[in-house]
């Protein structure tokens, strides 16, 4: 059995695919590749093919109609061999000394006596033209080189939680947890991130500089024109993280708050790009999701709504809208996002 399975969804990325399967490459047959070719229309497929015949006992191709981001996920869980289970995007690629340590990490826990559900490690920033390279890491959270539990991390403040670029999975775990993103919509990263963490009870943190996370090209979903543009995706990933949490019965706290935190960042950006878009209808929007998560839970409403970034983005008038805005751009600039 592999060590590890790594999804490569491609769609129409021609331009970089190579850059980022290289960097897996090293792996060797610890680890499978398996690059699922969503529909594209240039010659990802052919250079996917290509990798496959090279590679035939590391890479894997399956092609697929085109079915987005979350569609090329679920097929790469579905044909996954790995104990454990990561997604690498096309555009991204990881640092080669971080990926043995990981290796390493990973082929040292499978042959122990304890069942590891999550590994956590840094990412990077690469944004385009920045010379300040942003680093993810979770050291002032989470203790390092050992398996811990929720009740081990320390609280994660507003703004702060685990991307996907971050986490890797346990495969079996994904499968029994019933993880099935959304077809045709962006932004599923947070719900691959967010709809398993119920079933999450071991979780290990590496402090490695890991997932290099390309960002600044024009056309990615994170750019805030696009993610305003899409709106609509982000506000149903929106509503199915509330639908995660909504009237659950959480045991752990610690992991109900982190769950909490995490779903109010998130509320907060599509509230956010709402707000930014400057249309009525967009603005109708944004109190619709807040009269669903209301209708959901109204607990869970209450602590959202009241709380620092739930009073923010929902400032009375066009003067607080400005303020939203203008509170936005600071922790914009700060983090380096978008």
């Amino acid at each position: 059995m592999k060590l590890l399975s790594i999804a490569v969804p491609c769609y129409n990325s021609e331009a970089y695919m190579r850059k980022c399967i290289d960097s897996l490459l090293p792996g060797g047959e610890q680890v499978e590749i398996i690059i699922v070719d969503d529909g594209s229309a240039d010659s990802t497929a052919g250079i996917a093919d290509e990798y496959a015949e090279k590679y035939p006992d590391i890479v894997k191709t399956v092609h697929q109609e085109n079915g987005g981001h979350g569609a090329a996920v679920n097929t790469g869980i579905k044909n996954a061999t790995g104990l454990y289970f990561k997604v690498v995007d096309s555009d991204d690629w990881v640092n080669l000394e971080a990926y043995q340590k990981i290796l390493d990490t990973i082929k040292d826990i499978a042959g122990g006596p304890y069942t590891l559900d999550m590994l956590i490690s840094n990412f990077v920033y690469e944004k385009q033209g920045a010379k300040r390279k942003k680093v993810m890491k979770y050291t002032k959270y989470l203790p390092q080189d050992r398996i811990f539990t929720w009740e081990d991390m320390r609280h994660m403040g507003t703004g702060k939680y685990i991307l996907m670029h971050s986490v890797i999975y346990r495969t079996k775990l994904l499968r029994e947890c019933g993880l099935e993103l959304p077809m045709h919509t962006f932004y599923v990263d947070n719900l691959f991130v967010y709809q398993p963490l119920p079933s999450v009870r071991t979780m290990y943190y590496l402090n490695v500089n890991f997932y290099r996370y390309f960002i600044g090209r024009e056309d990615q979903s994170v750019h805030e024109d696009v993610m305003i543009r899409r709106i609509d995706q982000q506000i149903k990933v929106n509503k199915l993280m509330i639908e995660s949490i909504a009237l659950k019965r959480l045991d752990n706290k610690r992991m109900r708050q982190y769950m909490l935190n995490y779903l109010d960042i998130i509320t907060a950006v599509s509230s956010i790009m709402l707000i930014r878009s400057g249309t009525d209808e967009n603005f109708e929007k944004k109190k619709e999701l807040w009269k669903y998560l209301k209708t959901a839970d109204a607990h869970l409403y209450r602590r959202l709504r009241f709380g620092l970034l739930g009073r923010c983005v929902n400032l009375p008038g066009k003067s607080g809208r400005e303020v939203s805005v203008a509170v936005y751009r600071m922790v914009q600039k700060f983090y380096g996002f978008n």
